[in-house]
């Protein structure tokens, strides 16, 4: 099978394309046709050797799909050949033609979800949901405002805030992409790159500051939300696509009596996956209901993934891009 492999950490374009031998399922696994593979901001980080992990060399990448089921493992009662699904590997190995995945960590997907809203729709929309739901208990009629939010987890911050009842407070760098912001929902835009956030922020909510700030881009963001939380606040460290990991002066948390709270999708996955469950289960029904929805700025082919990934590292893409094995273009 064809797949995209990561020979060595370094460059994104140093990924190569190749032929591998087709993967075998081992008990409680099945083997899955990919259909078509979602892509993250940490996906580029892992082939640069950047992320919170580090795979075994060589390893092909990508950790979000949609799929079918080709072959299942020993012990595996409840999928069957044939039968549509989404998934997110913790081992990696979506931008291929095959994976393979722990049969319990995949979720049947039914026929009015595509192939390309289905293979976007776990991570992003996966990680803003833990963060806003079990992070930062969000509650109705709190201000939450979202950085980067035309990126893929952007976008689904804000849809997921409005349905909470959050008032939501895009912040981006372009007016092209604060309107994205706001065909998603927003109450509020703030362009950084011409308005002091931290003023902004300040000026929005009367004085009295942010409840939550979802922060996945960092850097000097990072910094201006910090001094713009309210009391009883919630600042959620959720990546850094600035590039920059900035640092916290612990005084502003003691004197402002906010929280700093932390989140890492891939953890709570792995140590609630009932919870985890319950929240797809949440989000499927807002996507059935129109709340939430997918953009997708561009599709892929799979021997295009370096370009994908370049695309998405650049903070280029509004809303998701995908991969999609050549062979189904």
């Amino acid at each position: 099978m064809k797949a995209i492999v990561c020979n060595e950490f370094g460059p994104i374009s140093d990924l190569e394309y190749k032929d591998i031998d087709d993967p075998t399922p081992g008990k409680g696994q099945v083997r899955v046709k990919i259909l078509a593979s979602g892509v993250n901001f940490p996906d580029g980080l892992l082939v640069q050797g950047l992320y919170q992990a580090r795979p075994e060399l060589p390893f092909v990448p990508g950790m979000e799909f949609c799929g079918e089921v080709v072959e299942l493992g020993e012990g595996v009662k409840h999928l069957k050949v044939g039968q549509r699904l989404i998934g997110s590997s913790q081992k990696y190995g979506a931008f291929a033609e095959q994976v393979i995945v722990n049969a319990m960590t995949v979720l049947p997907v039914t026929d009015d979800v595509t192939d390309t809203d289905a293979a976007n729709l776990m991570c992003a929309h996966g990680t803003a949901h833990h963060a806003l739901k079990q992070r930062a208990r969000l509650k109705k009629g709190e201000t939450l405002v979202v950085l980067g939010a035309a990126g893929g987890t952007g976008i689904a911050a804000v849809q997921i805030g409005k349905a909470m009842g959050a008032r939501v407070i895009a912040v981006c760098s372009s007016q092209e992409k604060l309107e994205m912001a706001k065909a998603n929902g927003a109450d509020e835009l703030i362009n950084y790159s011409e308005e002091d956030l931290k003023e902004r922020i300040k000026e929005l909510t009367k004085g009295k500051g942010a409840n939550v700030v979802y922060d996945s881009v960092g850097g000097e963001a990072f910094a201006a939300c910090s001094r713009a939380m309210a009391r009883n606040g919630r600042l959620l460290v959720v990546g850094f696509a600035s590039g920059t990991i900035p640092e916290l002066p612990v005084n502003l948390a003691l004197v402002k009596e906010y929280s700093l709270v932390g989140v890492f999708w891939g953890q709570f996955v792995m140590h609630e996956p009932m919870v985890f469950m319950q929240n797809m289960q949440e989000l499927f029904a807002w996507y059935r209901d129109g709340v939430v929805r997918l953009e997708t700025d561009e599709v892929f082919p799979l021997s295009r993934t370096g370009d994908a990934l370049a695309k998405v590292m650049n903070r280029e893409v509004k809303g998701k891009v995908v991969v999609v094995p050549d062979a189904l273009l």
